[in-house]
């Protein structure tokens, strides 16, 4: 599973793509303004971004440019209906790694996407260690397991995710409303206190006394935050 940035402002197009890629086992988050982009990439730290040129306030263009400065390695995918030589050029040598122009054969998309993710793991560093979170407590994100006195710990699909976002803001209050956006990506059905249960699930799990626990921290009458 991958996390994708989809930056889009067709609607129906976007709906398209993350559905598709839904079905493919991946996370997908939607954004339809070049201006909202880069805040978009800083919080959610996509694996990859399917990129459209043409965006209302900012080029595709100049995002990628943008990105490239913070996530150099990033897989990006270029999605546009402009379909000139002189554009392909531009996008490859302004950093994207593979250009795609509408309309386009969905399977094609998918094994562009699948091409790009394979390539960004086979570049990525061998670890043979987890990364340590805090003491005792370890995690390994390739295959999303998290080891307390290096046994697996069983967390559920969200309670994991819960988790790695505070681990990827340490020392950083993330409010409900934050959490909910990033893990639960803005379903209209999904309340507050659910984080509140996932946080007490996690504290349960990890903590050493969930009542009193030292690293799953609150921060009264906003969020959470973890405390390394």
């Amino acid at each position: 599973m991958a996390l994708i940035l989809i930056v889009e402002d067709n609607p129906d197009l976007a709906a398209g793509l993350k559905a598709n890629l839904q079905l493919e086992g991946h996370k997908i988050h939607l954004c339809t303004d070049g201006r909202q982009a880069m805040s978009e990439l800083l919080s959610y730290r996509p694996d990859l971004v399917i990129l459209d040129i043409m965006l209302p306030n900012k080029d595709g263009f100049q995002l990628l440019r943008e990105f490239r400065e913070h996530r150099n390695k990033l897989p990006i995918l270029m999605l546009t209906a402009r379909g000139e030589e002189t554009d392909k050029v531009r996008a490859l040598r302004g950093g994207a790694d593979d250009y795609l122009t509408k309309p386009f054969g969905l399977m094609e998309l998918l094994a562009r996407v699948e091409a790009l993710l394979r390539r960004a793991r086979s570049m990525r560093p061998a670890t043979d260690q987890p990364e340590s979170l805090f003491p005792g407590i370890t995690l390994n994100r390739d295959i999303r397991q998290v080891y307390l006195d290096d046994q697996p710990v069983s967390l559920t699909p969200k309670e994991y995710d819960l988790l790695l976002a505070l681990v990827d803001q340490p020392n950083k209050v993330m409010t409900r409303q934050a959490l909910l956006r990033k893990v639960w990506e803005h379903q209209a059905d999904i309340a507050t206190r659910t984080v509140d249960t996932h946080m007490a699930e996690l504290r349960r799990k990890l903590e050493a006394d969930p009542t009193k626990p030292k690293f799953l921290k609150t921060a009264r009458g906003s969020g959470y935050w973890l405390k390394v």
